[in-house]
């Protein structure tokens, strides 16, 4: 029954859309010709309109191609507009390029870019409204998708935990089956892996997930089994689940399925391209800028202290490279340069280095370190090579975080990890960041860390 719900709003959800992007042709012609001064139309209505309905099936196709009207509740809202904006941008660039090769007719530009920013904002509006909507019905117990969970070890926990604490995503599990009862699981137990079929049509779930443990595994093809003969789609949690990434991608050799444990985003040519030119061109313009406070800066710490104005470190990069990485003085000269850390309350630190460091100011020679490929803008911090021995050994994935370039700020700091503070949690962060990095996220940590803001998950929206 899901099923075909899901079915009608994803529908519904595409002629409103198309609605959408059709009407705003002549509201943007009204606004153009209408209400804004020097209004003279030379082409009429009816040529935009003819434009418009072209436009809005190439939009619509690339809406298709990206996935935006698959089911909302297993992406997220930010990603959603992101493939929005992406498929807006392309669209109007391409209509641009085609009016610029023929232009016999010669359209506004100005009443295209407002059709363009107005479709781009209802759009966006629409799918915020319509995630409300879903919100408040979920909450209500409506629009449920009803699951059987296959296991009872620690990822079928992991499930349960992450199911129970996002309600609003409408999943809903009816039960679970395992070789015996968990009695940490606050759901029912159905019974052994030999009720599997019999469960199934009694309860009719709309989706089975799997997560059996290693224990279990050759239980696998049975499941399998069961649920095609049922009907019923099934999701299988890997039993190495723990150590893979969130987002795998699967390589074909010859029919045979290749899994790519941990797909980074960054490994493909033109995203690591982006991100390089951006880091190039940002730091660059940075130095240029901050040239001024960086000058006072070196001033000051001269003045501070006697010693070398740049203080030099050497830290871990990508492909587990050492590099040094360059911070103003803060501190007295010491031989301490294995330790990683200091307190608040350090004693070594200048009166002048205090400040800095309260500001970030002894960071900004960084940029250099970005400007030589040493560092990127974006990523994980780097650490000293005398704490990465010691956390690749007690610390789960954490030499994952090498596979980038370190970065001055990264997702962890603005989530508030900055400094003497949970390094599973700060590579859980790392982690994320490496494998669903995209261009608007990187954009989004740089503007939390400039406004001092904490970072916001809003994936669950």
């Amino acid at each position: 029954m899901i099923k075909e719900r899901q079915n009608f709003l994803n529908r519904i959800n595409l002629l409103t859309d198309a609605i959408i992007i059709y009407i705003c042709i002549p509201l943007a012609f009204w606004l153009r010709f209408y209400v804004l001064p020097d209004g003279i139309a030379t082409i009429p209505i009816e040529s935009y309109l003819v434009v418009g309905f072209v436009y809005t099936l190439g939009e619509l196709a690339l809406f298709l191609y990206l996935g935006l009207y698959r089911s909302y509740r297993k992406i997220g809202l930010a990603g959603e507009l992101f493939d929005i904006l992406r498929a807006t941008l392309l669209s109007i660039a391409v209509l641009l390029a085609i009016l610029f090769v023929y232009r016999e007719i010669d359209y506004s530009r100005v009443m295209l870019a407002i059709f363009y920013f107005l479709s781009l904002f209802l759009l966006c509006l629409k799918r915020v409204c319509l995630r409300l909507f879903l919100r408040g019905i979920r909450a209500k117990q409506l629009n449920l998708k009803h699951i059987i969970l296959i296991g009872n070890g620690k990822m079928a926990s992991r499930y349960i935990d992450e199911i129970a604490a996002t309600p609003v995503l409408g999943f809903r599990i009816d039960g679970y089956i395992a070789r015996e009862a968990n009695e940490e699981f606050k759901i029912d137990y159905l019974g052994g892996y030999d009720k599997l079929t019999e469960v199934l049509e009694k309860y009719k779930p709309d989706e089975v997930v799997s997560a059996v443990s290693s224990e279990d595994y050759k239980e696998t093809y049975n499941i399998l089994e069961a649920c095609e003969k049922a009907g019923i789609r099934i999701d299988v949690i890997p039993i190495y689940a723990e150590v893979m990434s969130s987002k795998p991608k699967f390589d074909d050799l010859n029919g045979i399925p290749l899994l790519n444990v941990r797909y980074v985003p960054l490994d493909n040519f033109l995203n690591a391209f982006i991100k390089r030119t951006i880091d190039i061109a940002g730091s660059l313009i940075m130095l240029i800028v901050l040239s001024p406070l960086m000058l006072i800066s070196a001033v000051g710490v001269k003045l501070s202290s006697p010693g070398p104005i740049i203080f030099k470190q050497v830290r871990v990069g990508r492909g587990n490279k050492p590099f040094n990485m360059y911070k103003f003085r803060s501190m007295q000269v010491n031989d301490s340069e294995e330790r990683g850390w200091s307190g608040q309350t350090d004693s070594r630190r200048t009166g002048f280095g205090a400040f800095m460091r309260k500001c970030s100011i002894d960071e900004l020679p960084q940029l250099w370190n970005v400007l030589k490929g040493d560092m990127s803008l974006v990523g994980p911090r780097p650490e000293v090579p005398f704490f990465v021995e010691q956390f690749k050994e007690a610390v789960p994935l954490y030499m994952v975080r090498h596979q980038v370039r370190p970065g001055i700020t990264g997702l962890a700091q603005v989530s508030g990890l900055r400094g003497d503070t949970s390094i599973p949690e700060r590579i859980r962060c790392d982690i994320k960041y490496i494998e669903n990095w995209n261009l608007a996220l990187d954009i989004k940590i740089l503007l939390t860390t400039v406004f001092r803001g904490k970072f916001i998950n809003d994936e669950k929206l």
